[in-house]
């Protein structure tokens, strides 16, 4: 990876970590435009840059990560079941990451959902305590993110507000939630990297590369939550499904034509 190129994916996962439209989805198609071959850093790079986008949440939320024992409880139970599928289906989810066809059809399917989720799941109730009912309810729906496309952020807001919390809500407790998960699935990584007799020396001549990623990754990640929460308990999802269907779509027809 050159330093153009890890700036602009560094950049992709700080914008599109905690919105709705994939950042997955967003780093592959920004691979494959950048002529970025599949290597073992690259795969590294892209989930470990993950680790500033988590710093960004614990910065701008710190009070909330030392409020009570009972919030961590909860981060818990919610992150069971992606830890428990993604060891289970690690290698076919790795598979799936190779799909540009994939990632362009769950950007449309989410999309379409997008477009009526205010109308469907946006009735808040007024007790808006996160209970273990509610944890473990969007720990499973973020496991459809597993999908390359779906988008994690989607996945657990939605499920948030199934459980009738407010979008902000929702969206914050997504936020809470990436923490561990994304941790989790960067620490794996980095152990399976060790696990390679080359792992180690693959990682220390890529250190600075890392480095300025995951710079870049928190410094735009925070903006990015900043403009989401405000632009989200305004004008809700729909903006987010026309730009999942129009991305989607275009890379249907890139496909279709042979690019």
């Amino acid at each position: 990876m050159d330093l153009f190129q890890t700036i602009i994916i560094a950049i992709v996962e700080g914008i599109t970590e905690y919105l709705p439209v994939s950042s997955t989805g967003h780093m592959i198609i920004a691979q494959k435009l950048l002529g970025m071959e599949s290597s073992e850093f690259v795969k590294v790079f892209t989930v470990n840059i993950q680790f500033g986008a988590i710093l960004s949440v614990i910065v701008l939320y710190w009070k909330r990560f030392f409020q009570s024992v009972d919030f961590y409880l909860k981060l818990l139970i919610a992150v069971i079941p992606a830890l428990i599928l993604g060891f289970l289906l690690g290698d076919y989810i790795d598979a799936m990451l190779e799909s540009v066809f994939i990632v362009a059809v769950m950007l449309v399917l989410g999309g379409i959902l997008m477009l009526f989720v205010d109308k469907w799941f946006n009735k808040p109730e007024e007790n808006q305590e996160m209970d273990w009912k509610r944890a473990l309810k969007i720990g499973l729906f973020q496991c459809i993110a597993m999908i390359p496309g779906v988008s994690r952020s989607m996945a657990s807001i939605v499920g948030g507000m199934t459980t009738k919390l407010s979008r902000k809500n929702a969206a914050e407790f997504s936020f809470f939630l990436a923490v561990p998960t994304m941790a989790a699935a960067s620490g794996y990584t980095l152990l399976k990297l060790f696990t390679n007799p080359a792992g180690a020396s693959i990682l220390t001549d890529n250190l600075i590369t890392l480095l300025i990623g995951n710079v870049i990754a928190f410094v735009v990640a925070m903006a990015a939550i900043k403009f989401f929460i405000g632009f989200l308990t305004k004008y809700g999802f729909k903006a987010f499904g026309y730009y999942r269907i129009m991305l989607g779509v275009a890379l249907l027809v890139l496909l279709a034509l042979g690019y």
